[in-house]
C-alpha cells in the first residue's frame, strides 16, 4: 500500500499489477481472502512463512535491509567489515538522515532517511511531525535516538492512533526543550563525527489528516495467519492499517501474502482483484 500527502492522505492498495485507489471504497463492505500462497517480495519464491514484512528465510539472513542494524542503527557493523552487502549499505546508510519528533499517538523520536519525508510518517499515522536534526549517516541518526529515548519514547502505541485520540502537541517547544536538554550529548557526538555531522534544522512543522470516516472505540486486530478472510465495512485507512467495522488489519504486516479483495457491495460488484500485498 503506497500513501501520498493530502489532505486527506490518499492510499493506494498494490494488488498485484492493479493499483486501487481506497479513497474511493470508504464505506463500502470489502471482503480480503488469503489464498494461502507468500512469495518472498526480494527472490519471489514460494515461503510457508513470511519473515521480515515479506521475505522467505534465505533472504531474511542474508539481506543487509533484515539485519538487526536496520531496528538498531547504532548497531551498525560496517567498518567491522562484516556488513551483509557493503554496496547496498553504503548506497541506502551512509547518505543524509533526519532525526525528528511526531505525535501519532504521543510525543515520540525518530529517524528517518530524508528521501523517506513525509512518507514516513504517514506510514506512521502521525498527525504532526517536525525534523529537528539532520546527520551525515544511518549510523548516526541512531546514536543521535539513542540519545533522545533517555527522556522521550520511539514507540507509537497502534491502538491510540487508530482511535485519534492523541491530543495536538507544540512541537517546536518540545525540540527546543530536548535540545536544550541534550545538547552535553549532541555535542560529544559532534566531537565524534565532526562539527558538521549533526545539524539543526530550522524546519516547519508537518500536518496531516487521513481518511477515516469513523474511528474505532475499541481497536481489534485482523490476522490472516489465523483467519484467512477478512470482511467488513471499511470505515478508513490509517498508517498501514485499513480500519474496518470488524476490526483493523495491518497489510504491512502481511508483506507477500496474495490476497483476493472484492467489494460485496451490489453496487461495486465486479471481479475480485488479486495480487500480492
Amino acid at each position: 500500500m503506497t500513501v501520498e500527502p493530502g489532505p486527506p492522505a490518499r492510499y493506494t492498495l498494490i494488488a498485484g499489477a492493479d493499483r486501487v485507489p481506497l479513497a474511493d471504497w470508504l464505506g463500502a463492505t470489502l471482503r480480503l481472502d488469503w489464498t494461502g500462497a507468500i512469495a518472498c517480495t526480494h527472490c519471489g519464491r514460494a515461503t510457508r512463512k513470511s519473515f521480515g514484512q515479506g521475505h522467505c528465510y534465505p533472504c531474511f539472513k542474508k539481506l543487509a535491509r533484515c539485519d538487526t542494524c536496520i531496528m538498531k542503527p547504532e548497531l551498525c557493523h560496517y567498518f567491522q567489515g562484516t556488513c551483509r552487502e557493503p554496496e547496498w549499505g553504503e548506497a541506502h546508510c551512509f547518505q543524509p538522515h533526519v532525526v525528528y519528533l511526531a505525535n501519532a499517538s504521543g510525543l515520540k523520536v525518530g529517524i528517518t532517511r530524508r528521501t523517506q519525508i513525509p512518507t514516513r510518517w504517514l506510514d506512521q499515522g502521525a498527525t504532526q511531525a517536525l525534523p529537528i536534526l539532520e546527520v551525515a549517516s544511518r549510523q548516526q541518526s541512531g546514536l543521535v535516538e539513542v540519545l533522545f529515548k533517555e527522556v522521550v519514547s520511539d514507540r507509537t502505541n497502534w491502538r491510540t492512533m487508530l482511535k485519534g485520540e492523541a491530543p495536538v502537541l507544540d512541537l517546536a517547544a518540545e525540540r527546543d526543550r530536548l535540545l536544550a536538554r541534550l545538547g552535553d550529548g549532541l555535542d560529544e557526538l559532534r566531537q565524534r563525527f565532526g562539527e558538521e555531522a549533526i545539524q539543526e534544522l530550522d524546519a516547519e512543522a508537518y500536518r496531516f489528516d487521513y481518511p477515516v470516516l469513523e474511528f474505532p472505540g475499541k481497536v481489534t486486530s485482523h490476522n490472516f495467519d489465523k483467519q484467512a478472510e477478512v470482511c467488513g465495512r471499511l470505515l478508513g485507512i490509517k498508517g498501514q492499517y485499513l480500519i474496518f467495522d470488524t476490526g483493523v488489519i495491518n497489510l504491512r504486516k502481511f508483506t507477500g501474502y496474495e490476497v483476493e479483495l472484492r467489494a460485496v457491495d451490489p453496487s461495486l460488484a465486479g471481479p475480485a482483484t488479486p495480487g500480492l500485498f
